[in-house]
């Protein structure tokens, strides 16, 4: 059982450039597992954590409606924003500049066998993060996600999840909107729920930004803490 955990960030990197990227590396871990099946083996699979910042970008998840996209090719141009439909769980997101987008590629036999427990502890690590920036977050009942003002009549989501998980491999993970420009939103119906309100991190801070940097350092601590892994 291999908790350590090889941590890269790959900065401000294309939308499909950093999915070919993780697919490469979820592709190693699978192989090594099938080689251990096929060979009767217990070589060691690697983990990875990724952090990266995507250029403006729609994704709709394998299950999502296109109609939650709410402008057209020319308008997508002309706000300089790509669109893609990818293989994770959830509906439509966006991503882009100023959000840290985690791309957890872990070999779950490493820590437990639950996809469940796996997105509860994505959140987990996220909710750690912004309470030590003084934001109080929470789940919220049947949604994934990190949310604010969970019981008022506007609750607000700040993270986003969607993964995919193949032989207890997973890949994408979170969006955590920190100096995130909240206009590219009102293109979209985010994850489909028309309720939806999203909000970031400077938003709530009333803060013109947020050092993204010291996020990171925070979240990377919290996710070691909440898998009970080590960096490397």
């Amino acid at each position: 059982m291999n908790r350590e955990i090889i941590f890269i960030d790959l900065g401000l990197m294309d939308y499909k450039e950093a999915w070919d990227y993780q697919q490469n590396l979820f592709d190693e871990i699978v192989e090594i597992k099938k080689q251990n099946r096929k060979n009767n083996t217990d070589l060691k699979t690697p983990n990875y954590f990724l952090f990266v910042e995507h250029p403006h970008v729609y994704t709709l998840g394998k299950s999502g409606d296109q109609s939650n996209l709410l402008i057209n090719k020319s308008q997508l141009k002309n706000k300089k924003a790509s669109f893609y439909k990818i293989n994770r769980g959830g509906d439509i997101t966006y991503h882009g500049p100023g959000q840290i987008v985690g791309y957890p590629i872990l070999d779950l036999e490493n820590f437990f066998t639950d996809i469940h427990k796996y997105l509860r502890f994505l959140e987990e690590s996220v909710i750690m993060t912004l309470d030590n920036f003084g934001i109080q977050a929470e789940r919220n009942d049947g949604k994934t996600g990190v949310w604010l003002d969970v019981n008022t009549p506007f609750p607000k989501k700040i993270c986003a999840m969607g993964v995919r998980a193949s032989r207890w491999v997973t890949m994408h993970g979170f969006a955590l909107n920190v100096n995130v420009e909240l206009d590219y939103f009102n293109n979209i119906i985010p994850c489909g729920l028309t309720d939806n309100i999203v909000t970031s991190m400077n938003n709530e801070l009333n803060k013109s930004e947020i050092n993204i940097d010291e996020v990171k350092v925070v979240l990377k601590n919290s996710f070691s803490s909440t898998f009970d892994s080590k960096f490397i």
